[in-house]
């Protein structure tokens, strides 16, 4: 990858996070405007717009990559961004629960379930799984992998994250499994501390990392 290929990645990365801010702001989420099949192209225009006076660089760069505006509001409507499976420009696809900044909160206390599954089945879960986050039901935070290959990726399925505040509030945390296993997580799944993920400790040949499995 080269410099301009990885600065417009950045750069759609940082402007997806301010577009999803201003669209809310005004109304309903990304997803639910494309899933909708919602004209929002106006609203589209308007923040980036915005984000152009703010990061001019980061802007032009976009635009030299996908070449106008309106290719990338067609990638946002044909699923950029919104569904695992038709989201190649960013790794993780992220939706934080109403009110909660996880940035916020105190890293070593978080921790997640990991949820892996087939390429087949993963829109329809993150679908459930996001939009349990953003009813406030399930934990904090969720993110899902995407199609864009990750060189740092240990597993050719997509992974799903569902974070919670706090390791050590056990019942949270089961709370949160079983609200995953309504929304159709029926397998066995491990939880696993952030602190384990900071001190670089992963699963392999048959040793287990994860603090919970349920």
């Amino acid at each position: 990858m080269d410099n301009g290929d990885a600065l417009a990645g950045v750069a759609y990365g940082l402007f997806e996070i301010y577009l999803n801010s201003g669209l809310r702001a005004c109304g309903p989420y990304l997803f639910e405007r494309v899933e909708n099949q919602e004209d929002f192209q106006e609203d589209f225009e308007e923040i980036f717009e915005k984000f152009q006076e703010d990061y001019p660089q980061l802007a032009g760069s976009l635009l030299d990559c996908f070449g106008s505006t309106a290719n990338t509001y067609g990638m946002l409507c044909s699923g950029e961004g919104v569904i695992p499976s038709r989201t190649t420009q960013m790794y993780w696809i992220v939706q934080d629960a109403p009110g909660i900044r996880p940035v916020e909160s105190d890293d070593e206390k978080m921790g997640k379930w990991l949820i892996f599954i087939s390429s087949e089945e993963a829109d329809k879960i993150w679908k459930k799984i996001r939009g349990a986050t953003c009813a406030g039901t399930l934990g904090i935070s969720a993110k899902a992998s995407t199609a864009k290959e990750n060189p740092e990726s240990r597993d050719d399925r997509v992974v799903i994250f569902v974070y919670t505040s706090d390791w050590e509030d056990k019942k949270d945390v089961m709370r949160v499994r079983e609200e995953l296993h309504q929304l159709g997580v029926t397998w066995r799944i491990g939880y696993k501390r952030n602190i384990e993920t900071y001190q670089g400790k992963y699963s392999e040949n048959g040793k287990k990392v994860t603090y919970y499995s349920v």
